[in-house]
């Protein structure tokens, strides 16, 4: 008897290992294994970021090689296009992991609703969380608004353990690409100017190099990393974000292969985290307008400043204050930045230049590789003291001290701002300070080869404190 065909639909899961859509796709049918760039529905993947289009590209082209370049590419609107290659292959049943993204869940809701009208099932699954959102919840049926309850009351004492990894499927079968496929390339996520080359040469993309990245950073990394992942020049972070977002490696696998690990705080930390990332999803699926609105409404009373100025020097990376600048650097060459970096600069962004959080929340949409629309929206709120669980906005980093202490040698303000490289440390991270003599000792000219600051910190962090003050409630 011949096997019918279906359909894989892959999106956010760019891997053939622990991929629930596929493994039940491949379970007596041939296989057509597809991939819809979607340019048509609002907040769809064509809304990606230029930094995350070129990450997408290679992961594409990794996964189609591990299919022996069996994956077709379209570009368009999906309902059409999927219900076109169900007619042309005779297809009854089309399997797809779900994305936790509000408008992708409401696009693919449509979409389901159009195939049962048409005599085609849609199979989703849940390939991207460790829970599912709708599982979570407090004894009164609303969402957790405090992490650590969520996560150590919600996730670990209340649900069942996360799913187990799913092998490979056994005896997979895909048909051959479409004839109607496009070529990778025209997909277009590679910009005609390769403004690309210098951040993809930071990266291996893919399933493979995903999986490499994890065992080394077990093997070395994850020792210390309790304290060691806040400072920015130790090798004490996994960079698994990136492959975790395009989903060429699940936090399942993650989660299962820390498990196998001696406990200690170390590997109980690096699952918290995995915690929080659970915990920004499940803020975007009960908040859809987690990236565009204020969790606690009071801060839409906040008295933003316009400066377009300002904003373009902290998007350059030159503020005048080096541990500021050695970030946005960091984050325009590699299209990363360190986790702790980041807190900083987004702190000096929403408190010290006291401009919208939406600017940097877009400026790192366009620029990081592992740009996620839960993680991004979420950490920005935490930051700017709108989100859920927020730092109170009273916390306000001074970007002198934080470069201080997690980066006290200077090493990576000076691998980022080189024309910093030498000044002494005790002036590095304030060189507005250093006296005359060091400054010409160093080859510095302050206004000439790296800018005055663009704001007095004390200064600016009371005009933050007097903002906040405005819109609290008495």
């Amino acid at each position: 008897m011949t096997q019918p065909n279906v359909i894989h639909w892959f999106n956010q899961d760019l891997r053939l290992l622990d991929n629930p859509a596929l493994f039940e796709a491949a379970k007596n049918n041939n296989v057509l294994p597809v991939y819809i760039l979607d340019n048509v529905n609002k907040g769809s993947n064509n809304f990606i970021g230029q930094a995350s289009m070129v990450w997408l590209h290679h992961s594409l082209e990794s996964l189609n090689e591990n299919i022996d370049d069996k994956l077709s590419f379209f570009k368009g609107d999906p309902l059409s296009i999927l219900l076109n290659l169900c007619a042309k292959y005779q297809i009854n049943d089309i399997f797809l992991n779900q994305v936790y993204e509000p408008h992708i869940i409401e696009r693919d809701s449509r979409i389901k609703k159009e195939m049962t009208l048409q005599g085609i099932s849609l199979h989703r699954y849940n390939a991207s969380l460790l829970w599912d959102p709708d599982n979570i919840k407090k004894e009164d049926g609303t969402p957790y608004r405090v992490f650590t309850p969520f996560y150590r009351k919600g996730c670990l004492l209340n649900s069942p353990g996360p799913r187990k990894p799913l092998p490979l499927p056994e005896n997979i079968h895909f048909l051959d690409k479409d004839e109607d496929s496009l070529k990778i390339d025209d997909l277009g996520l590679i910009p005609n100017i390769r403004w690309d080359k210098k951040i993809a040469q930071h990266w291996n993309m893919g399933e493979v190099a995903a999986h490499i990245n994890l065992s080394q950073f077990l093997k070395t990394g994850i020792k210390n990393y309790k304290e060691g992942r806040n400072y920015p020049s130790k090798p004490n972070v996994s960079k698994l974000s990136p492959h975790m977002h395009f989903g060429e490696i699940s936090p399942n696998q993650i989660w299962y292969k820390l498990k196998q690990e001696e406990p200690d705080k170390n590997i109980d930390h690096f699952m918290s985290e995995l915690g929080w990332r659970e915990f920004s999803y499940n803020q975007l699926y009960f908040n859809p307008d987690l990236r565009t609105k204020n969790l606690q409404s009071k801060f839409d009373r906040f008295p933003w400043k316009e400066d377009k100025d300002k904003l373009l020097a902290w998007q350059r990376g030159l503020t005048g204050v080096p541990v500021v600048d050695a970030g946005m650097r960091e984050l325009w060459q590699t299209g990363y930045i360190h986790n702790r970096v980041r807190m900083i600069v987004a702190s000096f962004l929403v408190k010290n230049l006291l401009l919208h959080w939406h600017y940097g929340e877009q400026w790192f949409w366009d620029c990081l590789v592992d740009a996620d629309l839960a993680s991004n929206s979420a950490g920005w709120q935490w930051v700017a003291g709108s989100g859920a669980d927020a730092a109170p906005y009273f916390r306000i980093f001074n970007p002198v001290t934080q470069g201080q202490k997690f980066d006290p040698d200077g090493v990576y303000i000076r691998r980022y701002v080189p024309e910093l490289a030498k000044m002494p440390n005790k002036y590095l991270f304030n060189p507005w300070e250093a006296p005359d003599l060091v400054l010409e000792q160093a080859k510095v000219s302050l206004g000439v080869d790296y800018p005055n600051p663009i704001v007095d910190i004390k200064e600016s962090r009371n005009k933050a404190l007097e903002a906040f003050e405005s819109i609290k409630i008495t």
